[in-house]
């Protein structure tokens, strides 16, 4: 055993912890020179797992530890979350201070203050927390390798978060430069004196995730993959409605459940309750305080749009067992170790398995302990989800993060930040970037293009001097604009969202922002909630709306930009499974069995379809001719798929369609009948044949490439959002990008962003990958086809969504969901079982 090996086993000594075996075996890999990935468990002891071990090897490398100081950056230490980054600091704090080591373990994110930032840029810590953004406005620094000469271990926590994302590339392009400092650029041997090591949550795709991390050149002997086998209790249970039968099954966001939910709370030491948006926790958490009022004072809220002052003091009250509950959203999902936190709550379905386990395991957070988490419906079917979460938990089934390709915004961002600093030489970089796993594929025309491109503004803009920021000097890319470099560090980031305006109170202090589309509807006197108080407009002075205390009850909600999450696939795939099991009778599952009335109905009205069938739905209203299709695929997929077969149907009979989806299935509503059976006999209506081509002509494909456009143009430098306090409108952003994807579509249709654009309309907003497998199976199922007289408990649902597609009316949701119900024969939002039913027409066609 090693002098620092000796050092942390009486640490644990002391503090009367056992070292768990996967700990063990992580000290063993580190100390051996390794790089590579440890999946553990949220709560199983993984900060500790990789922090003590490299305190180990700097104890062994350095005897005098005790008093060596001005050791330069030691470790990086990067999150995907600001939130995570002041629990990791305190456990690394409080490690060092009881072995005596002198160091101060500092942050850097969006949140440090000014003033640390420049101590910082003076004198760097040995361990510094920090952000990928934070990563690449330190290489965005003048002298940057000096920075990290002495750098020894780069720890990515969360990187089961970060891949899939562009700020994953941020990360992959940041290893990149830091692997080859100090390595001379003619050494053609790969070798890194670098170790890396992903921290990662259980997904699908562990592997892989190991491969994308560490990139392409790195030793694969020195790859290794360390797993926690530390069984993690977890007790999930549903909250599940007296009368589902007359529980509402759609447009609404749990509230009758409210009673229910709050026996949890005062059953619990602390609890959170997780909601799926924003909007969703302003409105629980005002709901609390109207119907619970004596918690007032040990209640609180956070979410991302709250300012980091409040934030702060939530999280500090937490560990300080202050509060007695927290509405939160995805802000407190990850890592964060509040010991108090007994109880989660899941209000809404989270639509993935991984996601759910992220948010349980913030209850019982320390090893040993159990989680408690509940799931909360907010309408009748998400109940079944429930079960599927259970059971795909039970399986051990994650979804996998697909790695992004070939993010040309972020690269020609990330080639200005090397151009801003020291500058960089052109193929030294494009050997370092093919290194990445995202840009593996990279050409050289391809790199020429974009080197063209922040030279020369390409082919199309070289005559606007705005876009020619980067210059050329004895082979080196630099750029010489002071004014080019700042507002080019003010830009580094790929988050974007639509522009925020701080909200202040009149007397002075700020309580958060909102968005600009949100802000401007108000006019003074108007009242809203926001950071669980009432709050009346007052007016908008320097980007900043000033409010002051109302003491009205009621008031608007604010609503943030950002779709709803879909089903994932392999929720959907479990909850078909759950689905085949109520259509063959050997429901097991509590949450089904309470579903029973609903499916019995749905039995009785049409079908309930087993795993080798498809259900179609054909009936008349007065609103016209519906066609209800059923995947059970997600909403993004049946958004595709809806547009596809009405584009596929307008082919042989002209035809104009309103179309409405939800993570079930999708609606074709049109004004004349369709014979459906006639396309069903055809082979080529669910053919993946011409699957593209129609795509292309089924969506408005250049308006979804547009709107990607927006983002990528944001990224890649090509609009400014404008300085701190002076932000540029986002109707100006939106005409300026808007003109830019005009541009260069008609003047260089072979544009790398504008070909980006397109890939990124069919793989995130339309899932088409995804799509394309539904299509595959469906052609192998018996597809049954019910006229019915009116909705059905599955068709409902998806009618009551098309409901929010109107744009104009006085009327509230709940009162346009009743009046449709009751249209429809309905009592509430249940429908009538005792009337007597036609019975169905029924057209079965094998599979094509």
């Amino acid at each position: 055993m090693t002098p620092g090996q000796q050092v942390i086993r009486q640490w644990y000594k002391q503090k009367s912890w056992q070292q768990f075996p996967f700990q063990k075996e992580m000290e063993r890999t580190y100390l051996a020179g390794n790089s590579g990935l440890l999946n553990a468990p949220t709560g199983s002891g993984k900060t500790f797992a990789l922090f003590l071990p490299f305190l180990a090897d700097f104890i062994n490398k350095h005897p005098d530890y005790k008093t060596r100081q001005n050791n330069g950056l030691q470790m990086l230490w990067i999150t995907p979350l600001r939130a995570l980054t002041n629990d990791i600091r305190k456990a690394m704090q409080e490690v060092c201070d009881d072995l005596g080591i002198p160091w101060k373990i500092a942050t850097r994110t969006g949140d440090t203050p000014a003033a640390e930032k420049a101590a910082l840029k003076k004198k760097l810590p040995e361990v510094l927390l920090t952000t990928p953004e934070s990563l690449h406005l330190m290489l965005a620094q003048k002298d940057y390798p000096a920075i990290f000469k002495s750098l020894q271990v780069l720890v990515v926590d969360e990187w089961h978060e970060l891949l899939g994302t562009k700020r994953g590339v941020q990360v992959e392009l940041g290893l990149s430069k830091l692997k080859v400092l100090g390595i001379p650029p003619e050494d053609q041997s790969h070798k890194t004196r670098l170790k890396i090591w992903g921290i990662s949550a259980t997904i699908g795709n562990l592997e892989q995730a190991a491969d994308v991390l560490l990139g392409n050149d790195f030793p694969p002997e020195n790859i290794k993959m360390v797993r926690a086998n530390v069984e993690k209790k977890l007790v999930i249970k549903s909250i599940i409605p007296e009368n589902v039968e007359n529980y509402s099954w759609a447009g609404h966001i749990g509230l009758k459940l409210l009673p229910q939910v709050m026996e949890l709370v005062a059953k619990s030491k602390t609890t959170l309750i997780f909601t799926n948006t924003r909007s969703q926790s302003e409105i629980w958490y005002h709901a609390i305080l109207d119907n619970y009022p004596e918690y007032a004072g040990v209640m609180a809220m956070h979410h991302g749009s709250l300012d980091n002052e409040l934030r702060n003091w939530v999280e500090a009250a937490l560990h300080a067992e202050a509060l007695k509950v927290v509405v939160c959203t995805s802000s407190l999902d990850l890592g964060v170790d509040f010991r108090p936190v007994d109880t989660v709550i899941q209000v809404g379905s989270p639509k993935g398995v991984a996601r759910f386990m992220q948010r349980a395991g913030r209850s019982g957070h320390h090893p040993g302990a159990i989680s408690k988490a509940y799931f909360v419906p907010t309408h009748s079917m998400e109940l079944l989800e429930g079960a599927a979460l259970k059971q795909a938990i039970k399986q051990g089934i994650f979804e996998s993060r697909d790695p992004m390709l070939l993010a040309m915004d972020v690269l020609i961002q990330y080639m200005v930040t090397l151009a801003v600093s020291e500058g960089f030489k052109a193929d030294e970089l494009f050997k370092e970037v093919k290194s990445t796993y995202a840009f593996a594929d990279l050409t050289s025309k391809e790199f020429s293009q974009l080197l063209d491109f922040i030279t020369n503004g390409g082919k199309t803009l070289a005559q606007y001097d705005e876009f020619l920021k980067v210059e050329i000097e004895n082979g080196v890319y630099k750029v010489f604009s002071r004014r080019v470099a700042m507002r080019h560090r003010l830009s580094i980031g790929t988050i974007t969202s639509e522009m925020s305006i701080r909200v202040k109170w009149l007397s002075g202090g700020s309580l958060g922002t909102l968005e600009e589309s949100f802000i401007s509807k108000l006019k003074p006197g108007n009242t809203f909630w926001f950071a669980g108080r009432s709050l009346e407009f007052v007016r908008i002075k320097e980007m900043s709306a000033y409010v002051k205390k109302s003491t009205a009850k009621k008031g608007l909600i604010p609503s943030w930009a950002g779709g709803r999450m879909p089903l994932s696939s392999q929720l959907s795939a479990v909850f078909r499974d759950k689905l085949d099991e109520v259509a063959h009778g050997i429901e097991k599952d509590e949450e089904v069995i309470a579903l029973k009335p609903l499916f019995d109905l749905q039995k009785q009205l049409s079908h309930l379809p087993q795993s080798h069938e498809f259900l179609i739905e054909s009936f008349k209203s007065r609103e016209g001719h519906h066609l209800l299709f059923y995947p059970f695929e997600g909403r993004l997929v049946h958004e595709g798929m809806a547009s596809l077969l009405a584009y596929r149907i307008s082919r042989v009979k002209p035809a104009s369609f309103s179309l409405a989806m939800n993570d079930y299935g999708f609606e074709l509503l049109t004004d004349e009948d369709v014979d459906i059976e006639q396309f069903l006999e055809d082979a080529d209506f669910f053919s993946i044949e011409g699957l593209l081509d129609d795509i292309q002509h089924s969506l408005n494909a250049n308006e979804m490439a547009r709107r990607r456009f927006r983002d990528i143009a944001h990224i890649g430098g090509l609009v400014f959002t404008g300085y701190p306090g002076q932000q540029v409108k986002n109707k100006h952003l939106q005409a300026s990008s808007s003109l830019l994807f005009d541009v260069f579509s008609e003047y260089e249709p072979d544009n790398l962003l504008v070909r980006q654009a397109y890939n990124e309309a069919l793989a995130f907003q339309l899932e088409e990958f995804r799509m394309r497998m539904a299509l595959q199976r469906i052609v192998k199922q018996n597809i049954i086809l019910k006229h019915i007289d009116r909705p059905t408990p599955f068709a409902f649902p998806i009618m009551v969504d098309s409901l929010g597609r109107e744009k104009l009316t006085t009327e509230t949701m709940e009162d346009r969901i009743g009046k449709m119900a009751r249209q429809y024969g309905a009592e509430g939002v249940g429908i009538e079982q005792n009337k007597k039913q036609r019975k169905p027409g029924v057209t079965r066609k094998k599979g094509f």
